[in-house]
């Protein structure tokens, strides 16, 4: 049975990440600056009388663990409705990797059963739904270049970045986001001081210069300290000519960024010869409204 329609289901990298401190609710206060990027997955949808979801990688669960089941089920309890869907997952992202590939599953679920259940949703009531599922799950209902804060679910699109020439190498290493955190340590900080550095990160998200810019992550020393071989993923690309390089999200993932299609081939071409257990993709940046074109086309 051929599906009702697709859409693409985009990666994100984080192009800076700071971690502010500590919340009552056991979560954590950060700034970060999404960008989606153009590795996808892709989201078939058809009418059915249940939900039921099949992936091609068999490595991912299809039951109440993933977050598209987890996303259909949230929408149908908020808006009572009583039709299903079938949902078929193409994956290309890799997981876990850093790059957001679930949430952005659940998020692109959550606009495509909005469409074929034909429902009536303010952008609030999808955010506030999109937040309940995972922290970086908002971002992928908008897209583009954006900033982060809250626990990451308070979005504020920023104008977007554009960069042709990039490289995401994902080493073969889980990385728990939990523990990940609990390595930070990070201290509370009073309302004053958060929105003082607030700022700080909002001037400079808004001037970021990809190619000059010290990017940062709070999560690379403790995420590095624990697993050398991510670090080295990042040597190893600044050693292939990238002029800048970070971990994205609290990893495994590495995006490099190189001035030229020339620099970035010779790149892929070394890394294929590296490490049979690093994957390699040459990405570019995606705009808000190439996204928004595609999602609705």
């Amino acid at each position: 049975m051929q599906p009702l329609f697709t859409l693409p289901s985009y990666a994100k990298v984080n192009l800076h990440l700071r971690i502010l401190g500590k919340r009552p609710d056991g979560f954590h206060d950060v700034s970060t600056l999404f960008q989606m990027i153009s590795l996808r997955d892709s989201l078939s949808f058809s009418p059915a009388e249940t939900v039921e979801l099949t992936c091609d990688d068999p490595g991912i669960p299809v039951d109440g663990q993933n977050l598209i089941v987890r996303a259909a089920e949230a929408l149908k309890r908020r808006f009572s409705v009583n039709d299903g869907a079938r949902i078929h997952l193409e994956k290309r992202i890799p997981s876990p990797g850093g790059l957001g590939g679930g949430s952005s599953n659940a998020a692109v679920a959550l606009l495509g059963l909005k469409r074929l259940w034909q429902i009536d949703v303010l952008d609030a009531e999808l955010n506030e739904t999109a937040a309940g599922l995972g922290s970086d799950v908002p971002f992928f209902l908008h897209g583009g270049t954006a900033l982060g804060t809250g626990r990451g679910e308070v979005i504020e699109p920023i104008e977007d970045l554009d960069e042709s020439f990039m490289v995401v190498v994902t080493p073969d290493i889980s990385v728990s986001t939990p523990q990940a955190f609990a390595a930070i340590n990070a201290e509370s900080l009073t309302y004053e001081a958060q929105n003082r550095i607030l700022r700080v990160c909002r001037d400079e998200a808004e001037s970021l210069d990809l190619h000059h810019t010290v990017l940062k992550n709070d999560f690379e020393t403790c995420v590095f300290a624990a697993f050398p071989e991510i670090g080295e993923v990042k040597a190893t690309l600044l050693n292939l000519g990238a002029v800048n390089a970070l971990m994205s999200g609290s990893g495994a993932s590495v995006f490099g960024i190189f001035d030229n299609i020339e620099t970035r081939q010779a790149a892929i071409k070394a890394l294929d010869h590296t490490r049979s257990t690093w994957r390699s993709f040459a990405v570019a940046t995606v705009s808000r409204s190439q996204y928004r074109e595609e999602l609705y086309a």
